[in-house]
């Protein structure tokens, strides 16, 4: 349920009885009452992060009903940096500006690494995805290492092919390879195209090339009924969605959260039939991919009687979901938004297309090794970061310990709101930051990456909660980027532009285009 809806409910007249209204006066009060004992606990020389009133009961979801990363941005120039807002009856610590954040993540990083318990986290692999967990302790640290030592092995391992040097590397180039294939069939075809629907089924095959060793055929239903429908993960588990802070809405009917349980389902039926197989085909002499590591590590763990970091067998698919969206939904979402500016942006591409043949030419496909050779291209990913925003906010964090930041109060337990999409947008960092410009990132020769303005960047969260599978995410976005824009040139039918009005959910989508277009721009017959 979105909160537009929210409000037509709340708002509708007739729908409330005079009982209804006592009961909401008597709610009100008690929670007055909280909030006033509350205040009381805060310890001397103290306060509270300032913030807006809000409405009884409702707090300030009206205001929050659409596009809560500007509105929020919007709070934080009159409250500061740390604000605090509330969601129903729930306060809600809201930071933004880069060094705050930082003070908060990285120097403060033990108070601020716990996640809240809200519902929609609770149907994330049971609530046991490394991401959403709200457990932060010692089996947690386990398996997050275990995760980020299996993702290690199988990415940036030396590739057995000569013509890669690692394994990422070879499976990227291979499914890049097929997509230019397939768009030139569309472009022999002279039909049109929505370029999503094909990204995502070629990304989603380099991560189950890794995850499980196989790739699965483009008109494979049981892997389009899962990525068709991924976006209705972010629907449903946005920051800020009314029915994690209102309790009476989840009894209501919520069609976003529907589509979210079915797509669960889906998906966790796809990589249990996965790691069912990998488990009956083990063999500890011959680990081929993500999910034999993952199980090599496990039995190695129960083998040396450590209790404390074991991990059981039916945890392992937790862990390869973990994976699998750290590789998956933030690679699709930037190749899907590096697209729509660069058929906005034609000299941007022509640009980034003259780099590429004067650095690597048409004898060879680009490798990892380029990306210091590439600054423009480089430049160009991070401007779609900032530009984009779209991880406008980090995953939900909560506080693990009573804690003081920029001088306020934060008790333990409390929510934590990081406002990603305003420090990419801040004009204390950025001159001009809603313009497009890839340049912002290069020397003033541009010759080289301003590794500095690079840094300002915030797209996978900082501090010990940071994305498990941001570098193989950059890798990615690289490799399947440079390789598509060697060989193809992409425009839009009939000179049409494209939507870029933003999406909100947990990553901020654009409208879907199916008038895109791809031209040939050389023989592929060279490349190696």
């Amino acid at each position: 349920m979105g909160p537009e809806e929210v409000m037509v409910q709340v708002g509708s007249p007739g729908l409330i009885s005079a009982t209804e209204v006592l009961v909401a006066a008597a709610t009100f009060c008690v929670l007055l009452l909280l909030t006033q004992t509350h205040q009381q606990r805060i310890p001397k020389g103290l306060r509270s992060p300032p913030g807006p009133r809000g409405l009884p009961l409702l707090g300030s979801v009206l205001e929050l009903r659409k596009n809560p990363h500007l509105v929020l941005t919007q709070m934080s120039r009159k409250y500061g940096d740390v604000m605090e807002v509330t969601i129903g009856s729930q306060p809600v610590v809201v930071l933004s500006g880069l060094e705050t954040i930082k003070q908060a993540l990285v120097r403060q990083a033990e108070d601020f690494m716990g996640r809240p318990d809200l519902p929609s986290f609770r149907h994330v692999t049971d609530g046991q995805s490394l991401a959403f967990s709200t457990d932060s302790g010692e089996v947690w640290k386990a398996r997050r290492k275990l995760a980020q030592n299996a993702l290690k092995n199988f990415s940036i391992a030396t590739s057995p092919t000569a013509s890669s040097t690692c394994l990422l590397e070879e499976h990227v180039s291979s499914e890049a390879s097929y997509l230019v294939t397939k768009l030139l069939q569309l472009m022999e075809e002279k039909q049109s195209f929505d370029p999503y629907r094909y990204m995502v089924v070629s990304v989603a095959n380099v991560i189950c090339a890794m995850c499980f060793g196989k790739r699965y055929d483009h008109n494979n239903e049981e892997l389009l009924s899962v990525v068709n429908v991924a976006e209705q993960f972010g629907d449903a588990t946005a920051v800020g969605n009314p029915s994690d802070f209102i309790p009476l809405l989840r009894f209501l009917p919520s069609r976003s959260m529907d589509l979210f349980l079915d797509f669960n389902k889906r998906f966790m039926k796809l990589l249990k039939t996965a790691v069912e197989e990998h488990y009956e085909t083990y063999d500890k002499n011959n680990i081929r991919d993500i999910t034999d590591s993952l199980i090599e590590q496990c039995t190695q763990r129960k083998a040396e009687g450590n209790s404390a970091t074991q991990i059981p067998n039916e945890k392992i698919i937790n862990l390869v979901n973990d994976i699998f969206g750290a590789g998956f939904d933030t690679v699709t979402t930037t190749l899907s938004w590096s697209l729509m500016y660069l058929v906005t942006y034609p000299h941007i591409q022509k640009r980034i297309q003259a780099e590429l043949d004067q650095t690597i030419g048409r004898e060879r496909r680009p490798r990892l090794s380029d990306r210091g050779t590439l600054p423009y291209t480089e430049a160009f990913i991070l401007e779609v970061f900032r530009h984009s925003s779209f991880m406008p906010f980090t995953i939900p964090h909560s506080t693990t310990r009573d804690t003081v930041l920029n001088g306020y109060y934060i008790p333990k337990g409390r929510c934590v709101f990081v406002n990603q999409w305003q420090v990419n947008h801040d004009q204390k960092l950025w001159k001009d930051p809603e313009t497009f410009n890839p340049e912002r990132f290069l020397n003033a020769e541009g010759t080289e990456l301003n590794k500095e303005e690079a840094e300002k960047v915030m797209t996978f969260g900082l501090g010990k909660r940071r994305c498990i599978g941001e570098s193989i995410a950059r890798w990615e976005v690289f490799l399947f980027l440079s390789t598509l824009l060697q060989q193809l040139e992409f425009s839009v039918r009939d000179s049409k532009k494209v939507d870029m009005t933003p999406i909100y959910g947990l990553t901020i989508k654009h409208k879907r285009c199916e008038d895109f277009q791809v031209k040939k721009r050389f023989s592929m017959k060279s490349l190696n």
